[in-house]
């Protein structure tokens, strides 16, 4: 029974989304169809056919899920402890140090194994 209720719940879900995106190409058709009106008036058709859309979709199942899930995440993201300015200018310097010693580490290789390959190996000066 479950299992129905799911499958559902998950057609209701997709035919909202649908509804929602009919609703957004609405608007936009509207936006171009009514050149003739002024900018004011074809703005809030525009504007209102989004955020009628998005408010279906905010009150799907789907949507609440989201919305729950960004609060979530929001949440943990307060509960981060960033670096300070003098950590962070610290750690972008080892990180450019790393990437200089490295690129002279290959550098030096790639020479190396040219002067092999080209100087022992084939004979050529």
């Amino acid at each position: 029974m479950s299992q129905q209720t799911a499958s559902q719940s998950e057609e209701k879900s997709s035919w909202v989304s649908i509804l929602a995106a009919l609703i957004v190409v609405a608007a936009l058709v509207l936006y171009y169809t009514l050149a003739d009106q002024s900018m004011l008036v074809r703005l809030a058709i525009l504007f209102g056919g989004i955020a009628s859309a998005v408010l279906l979709v905010a009150i799907s199942p789907d949507g609440r899920r989201f919305i729950a899930y960004a609060k979530d995440s929001w949440y943990e993201v307060k509960k981060v402890v960033w670096p300070t300015r003098k950590e962070t200018t610290q750690m972008t310097l080892v990180v450019f140090g790393f990437v200089v010693i490295m690129s002279l580490f290959l550098w030096i290789a790639d020479k190396l194994i040219e002067w092999l390959v080209f100087s022992v190996f084939l004979g050529w000066k």
